[in-house]
């Protein structure tokens, strides 16, 4: 019988480091014997490509916006994520639901009793065995968004919209601490990658 594999996502806000370490995390999982699947959302499918391209720069009404999002995250598990886990892969994702509730909730100010309603629609019996949350001021997130290409319609939003989503990362991590590991990723790489590499092995 195939052991199921196991689902880690990556959140933060835009700028915090998860296209850093990404890679470093997929590697240290694959050096284990793990055959590991990364993705992202919005995306991670065909659907979901073509949504994320509405979602990141068409202007829509909030709850349209919400709506959206879950709508391309149950293709993302019906088409890549619960198939690769039932297969034993593991499957990296570069955010998850916990980017719907910083961004349109806490960011945005949708109502949480709505995204807690999606939620359980959407993957009832799915959460992640781990998520990354990597944390850092907001004023080290803005510096490091790369100046040289287009931002998208969420980089291009004003400082306390991005305190909001980041202090409701934090109220996720604070309730949830088994699952979420917050990671200080205003370190050094080195530094960065060691906690990484302490926070995966626990999982192991």
């Amino acid at each position: 019988m195939t052991v199921r594999g196991k689902f880690i996502t990556l959140e933060g806000i835009d700028g915090a480091g998860k296209s850093t370490h990404i890679g470093f995390v997929t590697d240290f999982l694959a050096a284990r014997g793990k055959t590991v699947v990364s993705s992202r959302e919005p995306g991670g499918t065909p659907l979901g490509e073509k949504l994320r391209e509405l979602l990141l720069h068409e202007k829509m009404h909030l709850e349209t916006e919400a709506l959206l999002m879950f709508a391309a995250r149950r293709e993302h598990i019906a088409q890549l994520i619960a198939p690769q886990m039932a297969l034993g892969n593991w499957v990296l994702s570069d955010r998850f639901t916990d980017a719907s509730f910083a961004y349109q909730s806490g960011g945005r100010g949708l109502a949480r009793a709505k995204m807690e309603a999606l939620e359980q629609w959407v993957h009832p019996g799915l959460q992640p065995d781990l998520t990354l949350l990597f944390d850092v001021p907001l004023e080290v997130a803005r510096e490091r968004l790369d100046a040289t290409r287009t931002l998208d319609k969420f980089e291009r939003e004003q400082a306390d919209f991005f305190e909001r989503c980041r202090n409701e990362y934090l109220r996720r991590a604070a309730e949830d601490p088994d699952r979420m590991a917050v990671i200080d990723s205003t370190r050094s790489i080195e530094a960065t990658r060691a906690r990484l590499a302490e926070v995966l092995e626990k999982l192991l």
